[in-house]
């Protein structure tokens, strides 16, 4: 019999993603509490977006973590090869047991590289 440990993501009592590393569920939850304050944000920022469409966008912006930091430090968009390779953790659905492969560190890296 093989024994595996999985680390869960849960927020507001509903599981959110199962991982198999404490590192990545612990990015995923980072990732949670960010876009978490960024719907927060855009909520009181007084444009009109109903909620779910607040939720969308801060989800988005902090997905985009990469992105959003490169555009305020040099006004500029990305390159696009750095958006090909952008920060995704391996991911596996605790409602489907979906695996999303991703190259994290990678790209990370490349990104280090280039603002250097």
């Amino acid at each position: 019999m093989a024994v595996e440990t999985k680390f869960v993501v849960v927020r507001k009592g509903e599981e959110k993603m199962t991982f198999a590393s404490k590192k990545e569920a612990d990015a995923y939850d980072k990732m949670l509490d960010m876009a978490e304050v960024f719907t927060d944000w855009l909520l009181q920022s007084g444009l009109e977006l109903d909620d779910a469409q607040a939720e969308n966008t801060g989800l988005f912006l902090a997905e985009q973590k990469e992105a959003v930091q490169h555009i305020l430090r040099t006004s500029r968009l990305p390159e696009l090869e750095a958006k090909e390779q952008q920060f995704e953790p391996v991911i596996e659905n605790a409602e489907t047991s979906e695996t999303v492969s991703t190259e994290a560190e990678e790209g990370k890296k490349i990104r280090a590289i280039k603002a250097a």
